[in-house]
């Protein structure tokens, strides 16, 4: 229902409220109100059967917006905060199906949108399969999109835990020269996954979930005889996973899991490159529902101008 007064005046409209739950809807000590009339020049007011928002017409209107998907929460007896108050305000109205084309992360208040089409249409897989395999040359955003992908699924409760897992293969380099004890050693390659983490977290909030596991970072061979549930599973560099580990990752899937798996097929360190587990997944998993393939080109490539052309000479040299 809607009070309104005449054009320049204030306006109100009430928001009903029946069935959601008023203490989630608030917030603790009426912090997501409070969020609301913060991001709004409005004046929000919570009764028994309605939220009742005042203030000029444009201003009321997106507050509402982003009200209605706070009663809906509410009314799912969804977890609710301040956070998610900020993350409807940059989202816009919800469609069902769609991911709005970016990832808002209320922590660090970043926004994360696809520069390309094809990056586009990655994020869109990600949110509507379980199993996403990307696959494409160097920085084309296949692990940062997946890192953020994960990290607004654990920001939405959608799962309790990130797990991101890379093989711990020597690129012309040995592992038994670097120094430190095994974790040491390993650490470098999997540096990049920290860095994508570092970059949408907030530091302390990173450090924290890194000491709880709720953020797990781990050489591939640490995964086997797990079982995986309630996460969001990112196999990076999966073109350096031989079968038999691509095998051992893939079924250690659980009850709500996710899972991206990221390579570039012209990158593979193995011995023998017909050992390459993301070869094979590519041969024998295409066509089974749930599952969808991404492949990124030079034309997705968003770092330096140069990268792009050094990606699109490499690809030249090799089919000549």
């Amino acid at each position: 229902m809607t009070d309104s007064t005449v054009s320049g005046e204030p306006l109100t409209q009430r928001l009903s409220t029946e069935g959601a739950d008023l203490l989630s809807l608030a917030g603790a000590g009426d912090a997501n109100l409070a969020e609301l009339q913060k991001l709004f020049p409005v004046r929000v007011t919570l009764r028994a059967d309605a939220l009742v928002i005042t203030g000029a017409a444009d201003a009321v209107e997106r507050a509402v917006a982003v009200a209605t998907r706070m009663v809906e929460q509410a009314r799912q007896r969804l977890p609710l905060d301040p956070d998610d108050v900020l993350r409807f305000s940059m989202e816009g109205p919800a469609r069902e199906g769609s991911t709005s084309g970016k990832i808002v992360l209320p922590g660090v208040r970043k926004v994360i949108q696809p520069k390309t089409q094809g990056q586009g249409e990655y994020m869109q897989k990600m949110f509507d399969h379980e199993i996403v395999i990307g696959i494409g040359p160097a920085g084309t955003g296949k692990t940062y999109l997946a890192v953020a992908a994960a990290v607004d699924a654990l920001a939405r409760k959608r799962v309790k835990r990130i797990v991101l897992a890379r093989p711990a293969v020597e690129a012309g380099e040995s592992l038994g020269f670097l120094p430190g004890d095994m974790q040491a050693k390993v650490d470098p390659y999997l540096r990049p996954l920290y860095d994508a983490l570092d970059d949408l977290m907030p530091a302390e909030r990173t450090q924290r979930a890194l000491e709880t596991r709720v953020i797990e970072i781990a050489p591939l061979a640490y995964m086997r005889g797990r079982t995986l549930a309630d996460a969001f599973v990112i196999l990076d560099e999966a073109q350096n996973a031989t079968n038999a580990q691509m095998k051992m990752f893939l079924t250690r899937l659980g009850v709500n899991s996710r899972a991206v798996i990221t390579g570039d097929k012209t990158q593979i360190d193995l011995p023998k490159r017909e050992e390459s587990g993301l070869l094979q997944v590519e041969r024998i998993l295409q066509g089974i529902d749930g599952i969808a393939f991404h492949y990124f080109t030079e034309t997705d490539v968003v770092r330096h101008r140069l990268v792009r052309e050094i990606v699109k000479a490499y690809a030249a040299d090799a089919g000549t």
